[in-house]
């Protein structure tokens, strides 16, 4: 297809993706973004059908070894052919009312980045409280002037000028299960786990105490998770696990398990 024609009718702006073992999700990932023209895909040598799938989309895909959230993010950036970025995980999907939105503010000069809202839906229902929206993510940017904040989990882009809000969401379809949830729980509990190794005892032991039970207090009451019936409510004792976990695995880390502390 003519590149000229192409940038005519799609939108001018890079999505950038980064899979490994996706195939539940990538397909409805790309086909939401069909509407730009440059989508990339760095693919962590997955072992499923995640590099089929891809190869069959109009979208360049490239595989690299795993190298954190924060690096294959910027790597898949780095492709990027565009002015502006949007990052995507293999879990979201680009609405047609945010590609139109997406559309119009790339044109304001005025502007290096926007921030996304999210619709996150748990166990197939979108959480409205729990501080799950409108979750506000910056994940459109212009690329020369933005870099991936680089840390082991909750990663973010650092973007170098003026940033904006977007109205229309992102739909993120995360933990379709409880057994999703806990099986991404305990990466994400390592992760976080290794960025606090230098925390000491003390705070640790402190935050081993106390953290969990103000998480859920957080979640469930301050946040009102309970307006959202029992998705709410499982989401804050699993997000309370969650918080204790990665205390427990800084201690493990440390060698404390020992028989002393």
């Amino acid at each position: 297809m003519d590149h000229g024609y192409k940038s005519m009718s799609k939108i001018p702006v890079s999505v950038a993706i980064i899979t490994q073992n996706e195939e539940i999700n990538i397909r409805e990932a790309i086909e939401s973004v069909r509407e730009f023209d440059d989508i990339i895909v760095v693919d962590a040598f997955s072992e499923d059908k995640t590099p089929d799938i891809c190869r069959e989309f109009n979208c360049r895909f490239f595989q690299h070894k795993w190298q954190g959230f924060a690096q294959q993010k910027q790597i898949a950036t780095d492709y990027a052919e565009n002015e502006w970025v949007l990052i995507l995980d293999a879990d979201e999907r680009v609405t047609h009312d945010l590609s139109r939105e997406i559309r119009e503010k790339i044109g304001d000069n005025t502007c290096s980045g926007y921030y996304v809202p999210r619709k996150n839906f748990f166990l197939g229902r979108w959480i409205q409280h729990s501080g799950w929206w409108p979750d506000h993510t910056l994940r459109l940017f212009r690329k020369n002037v933005s870099r991936m904040e680089q840390r082991e989990v909750h990663e973010k882009v650092q973007v170098n000028g003026k940033v904006n809000y977007l109205k229309s969401p992102l739909e993120h379809y995360t933990y379709r299960t409880i057994s999703d949830y806990l099986r991404k729980m305990d990466n994400y509990a390592t992760l976080s786990a290794q960025e606090m190794e230098s925390k000491s005892i003390m705070a640790v032991m402190f935050s081993l105490l106390f953290s969990p039970v103000i998480t859920f207090s957080r979640m469930y009451l301050l946040q009102q998770g309970f307006r959202d019936g029992i998705h709410g409510y499982v989401l804050a004792v699993l997000y309370s696990v969650y918080t204790f976990l990665k205390y427990i695995k800084v201690l493990e880390m440390r060698g404390k398990f020992n028989g002393r502390l």
